[in-house]
């Protein structure tokens, strides 16, 4: 009966400390999001998100705006774009986003792909030798608010000089679609930050 009762009481604490941990990291994804560090880079570092065939979705899309406007700004001078292709897609996230910026007037000189990458981890770590191969020195990642900490994280470890640049609109603005996601961000910087994966 005592080795059961320790057995429960140790179970108990593990799932407290778990709790809390990532309630730490729920707290610290919410918060980093809508940092925007107002500087200028080398760079934006557009991260993927899904393509409807043969353009952005809606979420990739704001990412895609929200660079385009930092070029415009002359915030940076290129745009890095990432993403590789999924199985039920026309084009890469990376090719997505360069068309539908080319449309809004950006030139193309100024558009860098890398479009081989499927998580947000290979979007930095194939962009990589990209950014060096180009000479481009600093960046300004740009993502969802909620997907900012995640990145920036992954960013330093990799060594890669980059500032927060968190689109200033949203899909996920109801806490019916922020909840969600901030769940899924959550359970992936806790596995990045444990497993490093």
């Amino acid at each position: 009966m005592t080795l059961l009762r320790g057995l429960v009481s140790g179970l108990l604490t593990l799932i407290s400390i778990v709790g809390l941990a990532l309630t730490v990291i729920a707290a610290d994804v919410a918060n980093f999001g809508g940092e925007h560090a107002g500087t200028s880079a080398d760079a934006a570092l557009v991260l993927g998100a899904a393509v409807l065939w043969d353009r952005p979705s809606p979420v990739f899309a704001e990412r895609l705006r929200h660079a385009g406007e930092l070029y415009r700004q002359g915030k940076v001078e290129r745009i890095v774009l990432t993403g590789g292709l999924s199985p039920e897609d026309m084009l890469t996230e990376a090719e997505a986003g360069r068309r539908w910026l080319l449309a809004q007037g950006v030139p193309d000189e100024a558009l860098i792909l890398e479009d081989r990458s499927r998580t947000t981890l290979e979007n930095l770590r194939f962009s990589q030798p990209i950014l060096v191969g180009n000479g481009i020195e600093t960046v300004l990642i740009v993502s969802d608010p909620l997907h900012m900490r995640r990145a920036m994280e992954i960013a330093e470890r990799l060594g890669i000089d980059a500032a927060p640049a968190p689109t200033r609109t949203t899909r996920y603005r109801s806490a019916e679609t922020q909840m969600p996601f901030l769940a899924r961000e959550t359970w992936f910087m806790a596995q990045y930050l444990f497993l490093g994966r």
